[in-house]
């Protein structure tokens, strides 16, 4: 039974529709059993991340100079910042992007669904699948790459804040970038390009210092550099922070970045999302 069919009796003066938040947790629901029926999808999202923390790690296994670490335990770390970005940004950005160009989004809307009930569905998706991404990005790096689980409250603290407002702030933005492609073929290109550019200027498979400035600089405009920071800051030892640009964590300019990002997120999204195609008028 479709959401349609679900909603249809309430304009005939049926039961009562039930409030956004209900409706969410369904539509969260159909979202995540539409995932897991796509195994090609499942296995790419999980193993893309695991495949290339691999090649790194693998090619990049010695020492850090005078930071205490592995290269291959700095390369965890980001990531962990690049699997969760990829599972907000790129995935909303591409999906949302194909289901607006099939119509699928003009079809939800002529229903009594309230809208928000469709964004909640995504955040469910998104939580779910970025949970289940760093957990195994979790074990397979401090299994096979001596990445160093935290052993404080604090540090577990500092890992959450900074994974819930940087899943939150690129998912934000990925919903707003479903605006921009013009159709549904075209969305990967146009959501891809800007990832992969700031994956190597973030410091996800280029350390930091080796990163010019001017380019560090214009990472910093946007959350994975502050969630490489972040999780770096988490899972390594406080030697490695000599490796950072300001030579320290920072954590304080990281929540203020990345609550920003939440905040503007929402309002790029406010501005500039679409239930239709450009094409439809």
């Amino acid at each position: 039974m479709t959401t349609a069919d679900t909603l249809a009796p309430t304009r005939a003066g049926g039961p009562e529709l039930p409030g956004a938040w209900s409706l969410g947790l369904r539509r969260g629901a159909l979202e995540i059993r539409q995932f897991v029926r796509q195994r090609d999808q499942v296995i790419f999202t999980f193993a893309f991340p695991v495949v290339f923390l691999a090649l790194f790690a693998s090619i990049f296994s010695g020492q850090v100079e005078n930071a205490g670490i592995t290269a291959s335990q700095l390369y965890a770390a980001g990531m962990i910042a690049a699997g969760i970005m990829s599972v907000s940004f790129q995935s909303l950005g591409i999906s949302i992007a194909i289901e607006r160009d099939e119509k699928v989004l003009r079809r939800l809307r002529g229903t009594p669904m309230p809208p928000a009930a469709y964004f909640l569905g995504k955040v469910w998706l998104v939580l779910a699948t970025g949970v289940a991404e760093t957990g195994v990005l979790l074990l397979f790096g401090s299994t096979l790459f001596d990445l160093d689980l935290p052993t404080t409250a604090a540090k577990w603290f500092d890992f959450s804040w900074i994974f819930v407002l940087g899943i939150t702030g690129c998912a934000l933005l990925g919903i707003a970038i479903s605006s921009l492609p013009r159709s549904g073929k075209s969305a990967s290109s146009v959501v891809v390009l800007p990832f992969l550019v700031l994956q190597f200027i973030s410091g996800v498979y280029i350390p930091v210092g080796t990163v010019p400035d001017w380019l560090l600089n214009i990472s910093a405009f946007f959350p994975l550099k502050w969630m490489c920071q972040g999780f770096r800051g988490v899972f390594l030892p406080e030697s490695a922070s000599v490796l950072e640009q300001a030579g320290s964590w920072e954590f304080g300019r990281i929540a203020l970045v990345l609550g920003a990002w939440c905040i503007g997120g929402l309002v790029l999204c406010l501005v500039t999302f679409r239930w239709k195609s450009r094409r439809d008028g």
